[in-house]
């Protein structure tokens, strides 16, 4: 893919580099975890409540060949659609359009498109993939659901750290802030694959829907070198009436994923 549709990076690349296991959930809750349970308590505590959400943002991509500015119109309806469009100099370069059981994209530069669902997705990407942690990118809320998983909290003041505790060569960090418990950061790493992926989150914003941050930094390191993305929320709405046109244009090759 070319680099405009670097963007819809932004949603999978976090979700991507990385093969997981399903979480187990602990059968009971011993002394130790009484800490790890109020910090993940007080995280769900005040949910982001909104019906929609309209999201103008610039993004910068960074790897070793490119460093290319784009801007973004993010459209969600909660739990059922998200809707990017890509542009450059204003001109629309990619388009997606993301469901809880499909995914659509296109890209202009070489007239192609990808439309399936997430079961062919995560098999071609070597990672579980779904709707759910899409969203939770853009908002600011941890990849997976926190209450079923086991966690361990480490100490790295001024934040609350927690650690995935299953048995895996995949090891998750989650870090929180102390007055709100927002989360401020998350981190996947896999040491014998060289991989790390870390998800900053910055300039929290209360609206009356609740808080959201309005900017996402994203920075991995693989094998293949390393990539940067800045996310920056330049103006976000709720609950406006939204449409979401998205339609391929004639003539687009489909991509043909194995």
């Amino acid at each position: 893919m070319k680099k405009y549709i670097l963007f819809i990076g932004v949603l999978l690349l976090s979700l991507t580099a990385c093969k997981t296991k399903q979480a187990t959930t602990s059968e009971a809750v011993t002394v130790e975890d009484l800490a790890t349970k109020k910090i993940i308590d007080k995280h769900y505590e005040n949910p982001l409540d909104f019906k929609t959400l309209y999201i103008k943002a610039s993004a910068k991509y960074i790897d070793q060949k490119q460093n290319q500015n784009v801007t973004a119109e993010i459209k969600i309806e909660k739990d059922k659609q998200i809707l990017v469009s890509v542009r450059f100099l204003g001109i629309t370069m990619a388009k997606a359009l993301i469901t809880p059981t499909s995914v659509s994209y296109y890209e202009k530069i070489k007239g192609s498109y990808y439309e399936g669902d997430f079961t062919s997705l995560s098999k071609w990407l070597g990672t579980e993939l779904n709707f759910e942690k899409v969203q939770n990118l853009l908002i600011g809320e941890a990849l997976d659901n926190l209450k079923n998983g086991k966690y361990k909290q480490i100490d790295a003041a001024p934040l609350y750290r927690l650690d995935d505790q299953k048995e895996s060569a995949l090891k998750q960090s989650y870090y929180f802030d102390s007055e709100q418990f927002l989360l401020q950061k998350e981190q996947i790493t896999q040491t014998a694959e060289n991989i790390m992926i870390q998800v900053a989150y910055g300039n929290h914003k209360k609206f009356e829907q609740g808080n959201l941050p309005t900017s996402v930094t994203i920075n991995t390191i693989q094998p293949k070198g390393k990539t940067d993305i800045n996310l920056d929320y330049n103006s976000v709405s709720f609950n406006e009436e939204l449409s979401f046109p998205y339609s391929i244009p004639d003539g687009y090759k489909k991509v043909i994923i194995k």
